[in-house]
């Protein structure tokens, strides 16, 4: 039977506060709830094939690859957003409107009765039912956290990839590689392609892909892309060889593991379609340089792996004056481990509070980071005092989480950046 919603919810934003409502906790891994209502909607075998995207970082760059690569009516999951709920489902492209999504949300609900799902499987559950109902010929889907207890993972993956292994989301997947990677390698199916794109992966991977019967394939040894000055080259354990353009807004390993997912699942891999797919490709908030007399850079890595990656590629694009960066932080991230690789290239930190139960204070976070650091009620008041500061040959960067990053670009909405 379901369960009576009084009130009714009505917009986007009234589903989404009252499915906050439905379990006592943010997060309880565990596939039990997501399989039982998935399977009082029909969504249980999928109708489609699935391509599951797990790993630490590079696994929203890598699922938005697949989105652009592959041909036919794709339905792709990913989370969080930055600005809009509605970015995390997207079918050929294009975001769920507000009325497919109120529609999908209603649907899950009324079969749910009195489940209590959390908010991030009844988003899984919205988005599944929404690609049952747009008839899609493949579904890609980002892992939330980890991967054996993600509500994706109650759905059967044709192929997965892990893009990277690092520390993160501790309390919940162990605090070491070998724990995280068991943890991330639990999306793997027997019998069927499973990719790691990680050069130096646990051990715990490969053990995981032997006990379960999948068919591991992994970079630097059944496939690459090296990048060259003028071409990045593909090899794989097909003996296929071919050369691609460089994609500047993406680093080559997270095109390798979408290029090897697509060979490993049978989907064909030709050069000139995926240079031609690929141009132009930016991944929104992941290095994302707005450029003005105040350059802006938005970054939404949260861990040490993210912020090395990120202070590498500041360091190969300098700017004659000042980095002043913005960032707010969960209170559950690795914050002295993280931001201490940007110590030498950033000039002074502007620390905002982020909301939410997770969100970290601004006076704490700011005692944590590496160099001269202020604090702030919240990160629109953050990113106007690193505006009033900057001057021309500056830059602002703004990082530390997807919430940080989606305020900014909410701020910039009705205006485009400039200083």
């Amino acid at each position: 039977m379901s369960a009576v919603l009084s009130p009714t919810p009505v917009t986007v934003d009234d589903w989404l506060r009252w499915q906050e409502t439905l379990h006592p906790r943010e997060i309880d891994l565990d596939l039990a709830r997501v399989v039982e209502v998935g399977g009082r909607m029909g969504l249980q075998p999928f109708p489609a094939p699935i391509l599951a995207v797990g790993g630490t970082n590079g696994k929203g760059s890598c699922a938005l690859v697949l989105e652009r690569l592959l041909a036919g009516r794709t339905g792709v999951y990913t989370s969080p957003h930055l600005v809009r709920y509605n970015e995390r489902i997207r079918i050929d492209g294009e975001p769920v409107d507000d009325a497919g999504l109120v529609a999908a949300f209603r649907a899950v609900a009324e079969a749910r009765g009195e489940v209590p799902l959390t908010y991030f499987e009844f988003g899984t559950l919205t988005a599944m039912h929404c690609f049952a109902q747009a008839g899609v010929d493949q579904v890609v889907l980002e892992v939330g956290m980890g991967g054996r207890l993600d509500a994706v993972n109650a759905f059967d993956a044709t192929a997965s990839v892990i893009t990277s292994i690092g520390l993160d989301h501790v309390d919940w997947l162990g605090d070491n590689r070998e724990a995280i990677g068991r943890e991330k390698a639990g999306i793997f199916r027997a019998d069927r392609p499973a990719v790691c794109a990680d050069r130096d992966p646990p051990a715990s991977i490969a053990a995981a892909a032997s006990k379960t019967g999948a068919l591991l394939r992994r970079i630097g040894i059944d496939y690459d892309l090296v990048a060259g000055a003028q071409h990045w080259h593909w090899h794989d354990w097909t003996g296929a060889e071919f050369a691609l353009q460089p994609v500047p807004g993406l680093l080559p390993d997270n095109l390798a593991a979408a290029l090897a997912t697509l060979r490993a699942a049978g989907y064909p891999l030709d050069a000139s379609v995926i240079d031609a797919r690929l141009a132009g490709f930016a991944v929104p908030g992941r290095r994302q340089r707005l450029a003005g007399a105040v350059d802006l850079v938005l970054d939404v890595g949260h861990n040490a792996e993210a912020m090395a990656v990120l202070r590498e590629w500041l360091a190969k694009h300098p700017v004659p004056g000042r980095t002043l960066a913005v960032i707010g932080m969960l209170a559950n991230k690795p914050i002295a481990g993280a931001t201490t690789h940007l110590a030498d290239v950033v000039t002074a930190w502007f620390a905002g509070s982020l909301s939410g139960p997770r969100g970290l204070d601004g006076e704490a976070l700011s005692a944590q980071l590496p160099g001269s650091a202020s604090a702030y009620e919240d990160i629109g008041s953050a990113f106007a005092a690193a505006r009033g500061r900057a001057e021309p040959g500056d830059r602002i960067l703004v990082c530390g989480s997807f919430y940080t990053v989606g305020e900014v670009m909410t701020l910039l909405e009705d205006s485009p950046w400039k200083t």
